[in-house]
């Protein structure tokens, strides 16, 4: 019951293979575990780790790029016999230099050979430290000749550079052959990376973050020129005067290398940006000659058709700088939480170290923060040499500290993690999921992100509230020792998302002082973190009995709940101390001041679950929307994807449907029992109200508020149950119902998003409304590819002002169900909280209406409220349908999540009055009766009628004659 969409996958396989640029890096910058993208399922490391083979590849194969200077030579011809002499000295050359290379080995393979003779003699403990040793022997000896190539190689470049037409004339018929089989590098005038697509709240506040590669891309003019610098400075310093090629940096890597074999150091190399740039989008990363040849002869024709910006603007883009970071601007955002133009120096030289190998700079990792500093300051010199900073502020950089913020990967606003993934969701359906995760779109939702707070703190006071009134369920795990509990603790896997919440675990419980010690997480052996939890917030904490809804005996003591080892919830509340006072020589004297303080209060996550959706009821934007308790503990949403029977909240349906059939609300219904055979060998159907009695005739009105089940099931039976059916249809909230009287109980099935969107429409005079989620989503390029509001206006476009009147924006959506009746519906829900079963409303103190929703056995609670500019509906049950208990019903366990939040939004603000469309008539009645009130009249309400449809007398009791027709039914709710 999870997503219907996979996850986002892994990320793709650019990073970059530095050859000689690696610093201490065996990996290249192949990212580890802890690189992944929290959402990828890819094994990176196995993807982009280069084999042991290659891990000390550091050759840069750069001697062949010499003779591109003199591809042809005038000597060549006239000496064609001394030419292939010279050739032949070459190859001869170069095999003896192999032959140097690769004796090493074979002779060690003859050594390694010898302990075979003995194998049946060793036991198995010498055979695998024998193993051991061969491998480690067979590393050193590869590691010498790759280094002792290397060197040979570079002294060869460099020889070939200064001098030897023969060596240039095989060079360049080596580099001939290579060149006719190139990729097309023209295609980088065209690139487009792959860019992450970002989601965005109403107001702009960024929620969530989904790509392959987590990339922004940035063009070069916004890019500081420090920022330019720390890059250029590290990584290739020539940048803007060679062609491509690098030659001084070759030759000085060269001599270089010499004293580095000597000393067996690591060695130098000399690859520029066009290089990698070159390597990173054309090449693979196979560390071959060829490749490395090719890599030069191509750095070289990007620099005829792109300029020395372009090839930069791609470079920053590209490159992988590890904590899933693609290009710069991502690689600032991930670790120091600020846009590009905001690093510091000592920021932007920072991230320029990563390129050399992002696993040995990680800020995360003590053992490798000294190597950072070191590596940053050694980037701000080469800064300061090149005229990129002053050496005063070079000063300040290395004096600052260096503070990293890893943002997490997925959404970034935990609050909207719901909403986030049901976007997601739209997205990849509309768009692809190519789109989704390489496509850079930008995504404008409807969510308001302090409705959403709102909405997510109030549905889990709720359900805490609900959960606490049914017991304590015991701790979640038990430590065995406390001898060492912060590090045991650290290691107890527990959603993210709970916050203010810590978990915790009992060291010792004192029935005497009546608390509990806990130690709280984060904790370390040097500095434990411990707390303590009163008596008092312990009282709640009943067992929990096995039919999951009674509980065991009051708390007497700390010990009745807890034990130490529990590992649990703790939440740090405040609780208010009350004055203390003394009676002092006849008077009383206050000995201290009433205050407040801080305290350790029990925690568990609640069994039951639901959902609560905010919509705006004129456009249908979902403004807020929370599926469950917790998103990390399940991701199921329960108001878009949970489907359960809304009882009681299903009838303002019926009653419309009665409305637009000529009925009103003043009309009488008989309130008496009910009973209808269900078919051969079925008991009676007999519905019963909540309260198990009957009123006798009652207003329409009155049904509604009372939520009488007799007289809506008499109601649907008179209006025939192929209106309900159709109103039902039309509003969305089922798309088929059968027509059995049962389902006018709502015995159906349907979402709370549905349900919420159906309410909407009774609001806005009975338009329809579709669920918004996402008002517009825009390309890379900033171009609108889709917008949820499609009408179009012609006024708005006027640069000024000129007097003219306000444009008027045509409403082209489908009525539904009459103004008229519509607002007859609504005053109607204005009295179940006025006087009906949602009365706990009325502290918000505005214009409000709802109803409430409880199916048989209280398994499903729900509460749907309107306002004139909100819809909050609210959802509670278990997932795996369970009674919650007697008394649990709607008004109880929905209707105070929806109360909280209107009390924190509209009860804020000026009241405003449900608006009344033309063509209704307000006329002052009896609420008991429906009949014209009269003078001496007390119990009064202002009713709506349509015109000519007002009560002039009595009036005939719909169902008070016993039917001799009956309606097959099935299904029973209350």
């Amino acid at each position: 019951m999870g997503t219907d969409f996979d996850d986002e996958g892994g990320a793709m396989n650019d990073r970059r293979d530095d050859d000689l640029d690696g610093e201490n890096n065996p990996d290249g910058n192949a990212p580890s575990a802890d690189d992944k993208d929290a959402a990828s399922g890819d094994d990176f490391a196995s993807q982009f780790t280069p084999a042991a083979d290659d891990a000390d590849e550091v050759s840069s194969s750069k001697p062949f790029t010499a003779p591109l200077y003199k591809p042809e030579e005038p000597a060549a011809p006239a000496k064609p016999v001394d030419k292939k002499a010279e050739q032949s000295e070459l190859i001869a050359a170069t095999r003896g230099a192999v032959q140097v290379e690769a004796q090493p080995k074979k002779e060690k393979k003859r050594k390694e050979k010898k302990p075979k003779e003995k194998k049946s003699k060793l036991n198995a403990k010498d055979k695998r430290a024998e193993k051991k040793e061969r491998r480690r022997e067979k590393k050193k000896n590869r590691s010498f000749a790759l280094k002792t190539f290397l060197f040979l190689f570079s002294t060869v470049m460099f020889v070939g550079i200064v001098g030897g037409l023969g060596v240039g004339g095989y060079s360049a018929l080596y580099v001939y052959r290579l060149s006719l089989d190139m990729p097309d590098y023209s295609v980088l005038q065209s690139y487009e990376p792959d860019i992450m697509t970002r989601i965005h709240a109403g107001d702009g506040t960024l929620i969530a973050e989904y790509a392959n590669e987590r990339r922004l891309f940035v063009p070069i003019e916004a890019v500081p020129e420090y920022v330019r610098g720390a890059f250029i400075s590290a990584e290739d310093k020539n940048f803007y005067t060679h062609n491509g090629v690098d030659f001084r940096g070759i030759a000085r890597a060269a001599v270089a290398n010499v004293n580095h074999v000597l000393n067996d150091t690591r060695l130098e190399g000399a690859s520029t940006i066009t290089q990698q740039v070159a390597k990173n989008f054309l090449l693979t990363s196979e560390t071959t000659i060829q490749r490395k040849v090719r890599e030069a002869l191509l750095a070289m024709r990007i620099e005829e058709i792109l300029t020395k910006d372009d090839i930069l603007e791609l470079y920053l883009n590209q490159i992988y700088l590890g904590w899933r970071s693609y290009g710069i601007a991502a690689a600032a955002l991930n670790y120091f939480n600020k846009p590009l133009d905001e690093l510091t120096i000592a920021e932007a030289a920072y991230l320029a170290v990563m390129p050399k190998g992002p696993e040995n700079y990680r800020p995360d990792r003590e053992r490798s923060r000294a190597s950072s500093l070191a590596r940053r300051n050694y980037v701000l010199n080469e800064m300061v040499d090149n005229g990129y900073i002053t050496e005063e502020q070079a000063v300040e950089a290395r004096n600052e500290e260096l503070v990293v913020f890893e943002r997490p990967a997925g959404a970034q606003v935990q609050e909207a993690d719901y909403f986030a993934e049901e976007v997601r969701r739209r997205i990849a359906s509309e768009f692809g999921f190519d789109a989704l995760l390489d496509g850079g779109l930008s995504v404008r939702t409807s969510v308001d992100m302090e409705y959403q707070t709102i909405a997510r703190n109030a549905l889990r006071n709720g359900l805490i509230a609900y959960d606490q009134r049914h017991g304590w369920r015991g701790a979640m795990a038990v430590l065995e020792g406390l001898e060492e509990w912060p590090v045991s603790l650290a290691a107890t896997q527990l959603p993210r998302d709970l916050a203010p919440w810590r978990s915790a675990v009992v060291l010792e419980v004192s029935d005497a002082l009546g608390t509990v010690t806990i130690g709280l997480s984060g904790s370390t052996m040097e500095e434990p973190l411990v707390g303590t939890i009163p008596l008092s917030d312990l009282e709640w904490a009943r067992i929990q009995q096995d039919d999951r809804i009674s509980v065991g005996p009051s708390i007497e003591d700390p010990s009745d709940v807890l034990s130490p080892g529990d590992v649990i919830f703790v939440e740090e509340v405040e609780a208010e101390i009350e004055a203390v006072t003394e009676i002092i020589e006849g008077e009383e004297v206050v000995v201290s001041e009433a205050t407040t303080a801080l305290h350790w209060s029990l925690r568990q996550i609640p069994a039951v679950n639901g959902g609560i959706v905010v919509m705006d009821p004129h456009t249908g934007r979902v403004l807020a929307m929370v599926g469950g308790f917790s998103f990390d503990a399940s991701e199921f949403n329960r108001a878009t994807q949970a489907r359960r029977q809304p009882g009681s909240s299903f009838k303002p349906f019926v009653y419309a449907a009665a409305l637009d059939a000529g009925r009103t609300p003043s009309d009488l219904i008989l309130d008496a029992p009910f009973v209808m055979p269900q078919g051969e060998g079925l008991p009676l159907w007999r519905p019963d109200n909540y309260s198990d009695r009957f009123y006798g005739p009652s207003t329409l009105r009155s049904g509604v508020e009372r939520s009488r089940n007799a007289m809506t099931v008499r109601l649907a039976q008179d209006v025939g149950m192929e209106r309900v059916v159709d109103i039902a249809t039309r509003f969305g909230v089922v798309d088929h119902m059968d027509p059995y009287l049962a389902y006018a109980l709502g015995a159906g099935e349907t979402t709370l998003m549905r349900m919420t969107a159906a309410y909407s429409q009774f609001v806005n005079g009975g338009r329809r409304v579709r669920p918004i989620f996402i008002d517009r989503v825009q390309d890379r390029y900033g171009l609108t590819i889709s917008r949820s509001d499609e009408r179009v206006c012609e006024e708005c476009s006027a640069e000024v002002w000129e007097g003219q009147a306000e444009p008027q924006l045509p409403d082209a959506r489908e009525e539904v169900l009459d103004p008229a009746t519509a607002y007859q519906v609504v005053s109607i829900l204005e009295g179940v909280v006025q006087r009906g079963t949602g009365r706990s409303l009325r502290s918000v103190g505005v214009p409000l209406g709802g109803k409430t929703g409880t199916t048989n056995d209280e398994r499903d609670a729900w509460f749907m409220g309107i306002s004139p500019d909100l819809v909050a509906g609210a959802y509670v049950g278990f997932d795996a349908p369970y009674p919650m208990g007697r008394r649990e019903t709607g008004g109880r366990v929905a209707a105070p999540i929806v109360r909280e939040f209107l009390t924190q939004t509209v009860g804020t603000r000026p009241p405003i009055p449900f608006r009344r469309p033309p063509g209704i008539r307000i006329v002052r009645v009896n609420v008991e009766t429906g009949l014209l009130a009269g003078p001496g009249d007390l119990n009064v309400i202002e009713e709506a009628f349509r015109p000519g449809t007002e009560p002039t007398g009595e009036s005939a009791v719909i169902g008070s004659e016993e039917e001799d027709d009956f309606r097959s039914g099935s299904g029973g709710l209350y």
